[in-house]
């Protein structure tokens, strides 16, 4: 049978049939020649013998649809097991053959017949556990329709749950770690948190408001990759003691006082507010910036707020290389409190800082004036960071970690 060999022409090859093809492609595929080497001999792309052995993916009114069929009526070679394969599997079931000799005889895997066996098809009978191929077949059709009811549609107190701690500002974590810990024996009420991720953007599921995407950290209402970092600003060249000379015990985070800090940005980078991030507890202080951030502005508010620490809590600060800390050694010699510059373009050197101001973004977005919040606002956000649940803290709170660092130094 001749074919016309169509795989690189590189042109479309428009809506052909291509009957004789797959017959061809289906009988190659029977006498155990990969699909790579027949799509290759048949003329097709990869693509086109992947669609015929294991059906479209289907969309919109199709989706849930079954693999496409052999011609003929006869089903091809499918990542599917069919009613064929599964009379197969409790005849030689009977027949006290292992579950690797059956996947080798069905050319699948020994976990494919393990899972089907347990999943589809196990019914206890008084000579023990026996396999029903056509109630496993039943079974497996019933499973397959798509799209699935999600388990926070079907649980009305679990999707109030996690409605209102979103309202609250957690995290989808944070919410998932607070059912377990709510409900401890309580199964149906557990979630992960890539689940809720999914009720709030998978279209057509509708499990969770689709308005409370803007109580999560970015406010995004579609998912979106990882950015690129942003640039820095400018680097300071005279002066600065780099992080390398950070002295060991700042790096394990045993000791509490040290300190990581930086500004975030408000509308036409005219107002800013300052950010400290204590690195044993995550503990949030905010520097109130209402009148600009040059330099003296910045040392100024600065020595303003550390001042207002314990003496056990000012050991180090760690800034990036901002033109805005151009006047550290002033702010060393007012506080006693000395100030470590991270590499250039090394944002991780003060990874509890940017996790931070990554949270602080839902309190003051970005392209906003923030000169207008107060000094009291500045303060009650703090304390609503200071009194959540943190993974890395083993779901302690900010605040009680520090209480508990400062009562075992003392």
């Amino acid at each position: 049978m001749d074919f016309e060999i169509r795989g690189n022409r590189g042109r479309p090859q428009g809506r052909k049939a291509l009957v004789r093809e797959r017959e061809e492609y289906f009988r190659l595929m029977d006498q155990g020649v990969s699909s790579r080497e027949a799509c290759r001999i048949v003329g097709v792309n990869r693509m086109t013998g992947k669609r015929w052995r294991n059906g479209r993916r289907a969309t919109g009114a199709k989706k849930g649809a079954l693999p496409v069929r052999r011609p003929g009526g006869q089903d091809g070679p499918s990542r599917f097991l069919r009613e064929a394969d599964r009379i197969h599997i409790a005849d030689r079931l009977r027949e006290k053959a292992s579950i690797r000799t059956i996947a080798a005889e069905l050319g699948r895997s020994p976990s494919t017949i393990s899972r089907e066996v347990r999943r589809n098809g196990a019914m206890w009978r008084s000579s023990g556990w026996a396999y029903r191929p056509h109630a496993a077949q039943s079974r497996a059709d019933a499973r397959r329709p798509r799209p699935k009811p999600g388990k926070i549609g079907q649980n009305p107190e679990l999707r109030d749950f996690i409605q209102d701690h979103l309202q609250r500002r957690w995290s989808p974590e944070q919410i998932c770690q607070a059912l377990r810990a709510r409900f401890p024996d309580r199964p149906e009420m557990h979630v992960v948190h890539e689940t809720i991720y999914q009720a709030l953007y998978v279209q057509g599921r509708g499990e969770l408001r689709r308005e409370l995407t803007q109580a999560l950290r970015t406010g995004r209402v579609m998912r979106r990759p990882h950015r690129q970092s942003y640039k820095r600003q400018p680097r300071m060249s005279a002066g600065m003691v780099m992080i390398s000379e950070r002295p060991a015990e700042v790096a394990d985070r045993a000791i509490p006082g040290h300190w990581e800090g930086d500004l975030i940005i408000g509308k036409t980078h005219q107002s800013a507010i300052g950010t400290l991030v204590e690195r044993s507890s995550r503990f949030v202080t905010l520097v109130h910036l209402p009148d600009g951030r040059l330099p003296s502005q910045v040392r100024d508010a600065l020595v303003q707020t550390v001042s207002t620490l314990p003496a056990q809590l000012r050991r180090s600060l760690t800034w990036d290389q901002g033109s805005e800390m151009a006047l550290h050694r002033q702010f060393s010699t007012a506080t006693d409190m000395p100030v470590f510059f991270c590499d250039p373009a090394s944002p991780w050197q003060r990874g509890s800082n940017e996790n931070t101001n990554g949270l602080l973004r839902q309190y003051f977005p970005k392209g906003t004036d923030l000169a207008r919040h107060s000094r009291e606002d500045l303060d009650t956000v703090a304390a609503e960071l200071n009194s959540r649940p943190r993974k890395t803290l083993g779901w302690e709170t900010p605040a009680e970690r520090l209480a508990k660092l400062l009562t075992t130094a003392s």
